[in-house]
């Protein structure tokens, strides 16, 4: 990872924006970094005068101390950052692409639902536009269902693809506390039991070959792992990608599920790319979907 990090959070005074920023505290990142927490006046005027006309409404001023509280809250959990509340109108989702495309931000925090307040505070349903369309990684937080005296766990879908591999190394580039732990989930391919015999033996072998790539894939992740100081174990099953990352999460107690926003793109099961989404819709603890620009 580049020197000092910029963090991009998404903030609207709810419960699951402040349970976003609490979850700060279980991403595994540094002492140091940049925040910008952004709090959005939903609006879809296209009048270029549109902020400066709402600059002195009840509207603004609410914005403006929602966009101070959130950046305080960032503050008293992260005391050495830079913090700095930021309000812009627009639609929550687009005003948070805008800013990030202008600042360039390594990581963008949101909240996984968010909250209305007569038609115009609203951050929640942008989640999953932010984590399908950013150009960076993107953190749908959640609150921790567990006590702060356990140990962190992480999973990180492994296919052996790229984008996998940016989730790894965003997994290993981090700043864990002693004794986290990180889990390897890998959905290994079942061979049909019906097809013709030229066919099958034609699938039997490419899947031999992938899954001979995946598990040295699977092998360098242990390692990589290990050497950041995570305890570390892996589950291979034949199963379902998206569900086998879901089932795992919520039997092992999960504090985030990492997955590449890319995957291999041969086949539509492989663990990350084409169900990232899906995860992150669907999932009970946080989720990072990783991007490397």
């Amino acid at each position: 990872m580049k020197g000092r990090m910029n963090i991009l959070i998404g903030y609207d005074g709810s419960e699951y924006a402040d349970a976003a920023i609490d979850d700060l505290r279980r991403a595994g990142l540094p002492r140091e970094a940049t925040a910008v927490v952004l709090s959005v006046i939903e609006s879809w005027s296209l009048a270029p005068s549109g902020f400066e006309l709402m600059e002195d409404t009840d509207e603004m001023i609410q914005i403006k101390a929602t966009a101070r509280r959130g950046a305080a809250c960032v503050k008293s959990l992260m005391p050495e950052w830079e913090v700095e509340p930021e309000v812009a109108v627009g639609s929550p989702a687009g005003a948070i692409l805008e800013k990030s495309e202008a600042w360039g931000p390594d990581l963008i925090v949101v909240g996984s639902h968010g909250r209305r307040v007569a038609g115009r505070i609203f951050f929640g349903s942008a989640s999953l536009k932010l984590a399908h369309e950013a150009h960076c990684t993107v953190r749908v937080a959640r609150a921790s269902r567990e006590g702060p005296a356990r140990p962190l766990r992480v999973i990180i879908g492994v296919d052996g693809s790229k984008g996998s591999e940016e989730a790894l190394n965003a997994i290993a580039s981090r700043h864990w506390p002693e004794n986290s732990e990180a889990r390897i989930v890998n959905a290994c391919w079942r061979i049909p039991t019906a097809t013709s015999e030229p066919l099958l033996s034609r699938i039997a072998g490419w899947i031999a070959e992938e899954r001979a790539r995946v598990k040295a894939a699977i092998d360098a992740a242990f390692e990589k792992l290990k050497q950041a100081g995570l305890r570390t174990s892996v589950i291979v099953r034949e199963e379902e990608p998206k569900a086998l990352l879901l089932n795992e999460a919520e039997a092992w107690n999960a504090d985030c599920i990492f997955v590449g926003a890319r995957g291999v793109g041969r086949v539509e099961r492989l663990l990350t790319g084409s169900v990232s989404s899906a995860v992150a819709a669907r999932a009970h603890c946080s989720v990072e979907i990783v991007r490397v620009a």
